[in-house]
């Protein structure tokens, strides 16, 4: 039953495995429930426990897709970039209303909904060289290890030289650094649950060290009424929304295609050919998600690079996805205390998992400089431009430019000329 359901093979793993690495990627982006509704705070009209309970549906519904019909160990939820992107840049930014940009959103999971039954998406996968495909693990690794860095305070904003070392001798650095080691230690040892272990511990350390903050238990989730179905249907066929539509589609295309990529390559879970297994499935239920997200009111939904750190732990099936979305359905009731685990706390496995990212870095072909150069902009370029999708279509455009420049024709496909002048594109009009 469970093979069927989630797509389980006890020849890869146990059900409490399964359940342990769901409940470890549910940590590592449990934050997106304290983030999402202070960024949308910003904007009048959405009541930031509307936005906390909206959140928490779409990750919900998100993951019972992921779980049931891609059958991978991957959890969504709202996703980082995009929601600063739908506030900042779309409402704030540019002046248009918040209806405005959730009508934006629905028509792209529409559009997704469409590329993905006609396996344009999957093309698009299919398309990206192997060295590529293996930078863009490596890359993702830097970023998500960087994001938790930052986090934690450990690296910090300088005006002089844009990053720098933060204080790491008190406060969240201390507590992240902290974590770190005892993590480390677990996983060296082969400690069963490490990272989720880890991350226990190190929120536990943190009280008495001021970092941990106990803000309660059970609450009971809000009403989605302000933000439900509040869409701008007048404005469908306009070119302001074509221009919106068209960079919501690119950015969260190739953060979703990056994810599952670099994921699924570390978790051996691709064919003797590169391909990933039950990739479009995959593609349907983050299209699935990012529809029904903004008909809840809330930005973009997409597949976690974060879910790394549950597939570290052994997840391999639906059934961790299955195990994310009821990690999120008792945060919707017990948010308080969800919410008390701070982000240097996360962060050690955020940096574990970084390490294990990097491994698909030593099958890139160094001393063919034609692979290696655009695979090395694809790394650079992910934690650099803080966007996995940057680093993808940089990539892509750098190995069919040098290629080309080569005389290398043999190994460009039609659909890979395609890619690089559209992203070109992307760059010279959006």
């Amino acid at each position: 039953m469970l093979k069927k359901l989630f797509g389980f093979d006890p020849k890869q793993t146990t059900v409490k495995t399964e359940i342990f690495a769901g409940i470890t990627t549910f940590l590592t982006m449990s934050y997106i429930l304290a983030v999402n509704p202070a960024i949308f705070g910003a904007l009048e009209g959405m009541p930031a426990g509307a936005v906390f309970t909206s959140t928490a549906l779409a990750a919900i519904i998100g993951c019972l897709a992921m779980a049931f019909w891609g059958k991978l160990p991957f959890g969504l939820a709202p996703g980082m970039g995009l929601n600063a992107f739908f506030v900042y840049s779309i409402c704030l930014g540019l002046g248009y209303s918040w209806q405005f940009a959730l009508t934006a959103v629905l028509i792209e999971g529409i559009i997704f909904i469409i590329l993905t039954v006609t396996n344009v998406r999957e093309a698009i996968i299919n398309a990206i060289p192997l060295s590529q495909r293996h930078a863009i693990g490596a890359g993702i690794g830097l970023f998500i290890a960087f994001i938790g860095l930052s986090s934690s305070e450990i690296i910090v904003n300088n005006d002089a030289t844009l990053v720098g070392l933060g204080n790491i001798t008190s406060g969240s650095a201390l507590l992240a650094i902290i974590g770190f080691l005892i993590t480390g230690l677990m996983y060296i040892k082969n400690v069963p649950g490490a990272i989720l272990i880890g991350i226990i511990i190190t929120m536990v350390i943190g009280i008495p060290l001021g970092v941990t903050e106990f803000k309660g238990i059970l609450s009971t989730p809000e009403s989605i009424e302000p933000i439900f179905f509040k869409f701008e249907f007048d404005k469908i066929l306009t070119l302001d929304m074509f221009v919106v539509v068209f960079t919501f589609l690119f950015i969260d295309m190739f953060d979703t295609v990056g994810t599952l990529v670099g994921v699924c390559t570390k978790a051996d879970m691709v064919d003797k050919k590169g391909k990933i297994h039950r990739i479009n499935q995959a593609f349907m239920a983050d299209a699935i998600a990012t529809t029904a997200g903004a008909f809840l009111g809330t930005s973009t939904t997409t597949t976690y690079v974060e879910s790394a750190a549950g597939v570290a732990q052994g997840g391999r099936s639906g059934l961790t996805a299955l195990s994310v979305a009821g990690c999120f359905a008792i945060a919707l009731f017990f948010s308080p205390l969800f919410l008390s685990i701070p982000a240097a706390a996360t962060a050690p496995a955020l940096i574990i998992v970084g390490l294990l990212m990097m491994e698909p870095i030593i099958k890139i072909p160094f001393n063919d400089y034609s692979e290696s150069i655009p695979a090395f902009i694809c790394i650079i370029m992910m934690p650099l431009s803080y966007s996995i999708s940057n680093g993808i279509l940089l990539g892509m455009i750098a190995y069919v430019i040098i290629n080309l420049a080569c005389g290398k024709f043999n190994k460009i496909t039609p659909v890979m000329y395609i890619l690089a002048i559209l992203f070109t594109l992307k760059y010279i009009y959006f």
